[in-house]
């Protein structure tokens, strides 16, 4: 049960990469479009690497993930293609900074990840 609560930013940042790679068809735009691809590839890869840091703690999956929420959050104007409706880039700028803010907040309070950052060491 202790280690649920710990790892509990890689159950959101599992549900909030599902919920990315659904919106294409809860948001009715084209999947073949850039936002589209997008939303699916990054939808798809924050959740897998959610799910593999739920089984074993690795610090290179949480700063994937927080690179990825970044991108997801800045997507909508680097790809600067029509959204058509605004709630498709607010979402996309909602889902990206809450999974920023939670890789982040793994990476400064999970003492899993300090243990295995570089230069830790590993004193006994």
């Amino acid at each position: 049960m202790a280690t649920l609560l710990k790892r509990w930013q890689d159950q959101l940042i599992l549900l909030l990469g599902v919920w990315l790679f659904v919106t294409p068809w809860i948001f009715s735009y084209a999947i073949d479009s850039p936002h589209g691809i997008n939303a699916m590839l990054c939808g798809a890869v924050l959740a897998l690497l959610a799910a593999f840091d739920l089984y074993k703690t690795y610090v290179w999956a949480v700063v994937v993930n927080l690179a990825l929420g970044i991108w997801v959050a800045v997507s909508p104007w680097v790809l600067e293609t029509d959204y058509g409706q605004g709630g498709i880039m607010l979402n996309n700028l909602l889902v990206g900074v809450a999974v920023a803010i939670l890789a982040a907040w793994e990476l400064a309070t999970d003492p899993d990840l300090h243990r295995k950052l570089p230069g830790a060491g590993a004193a006994t």
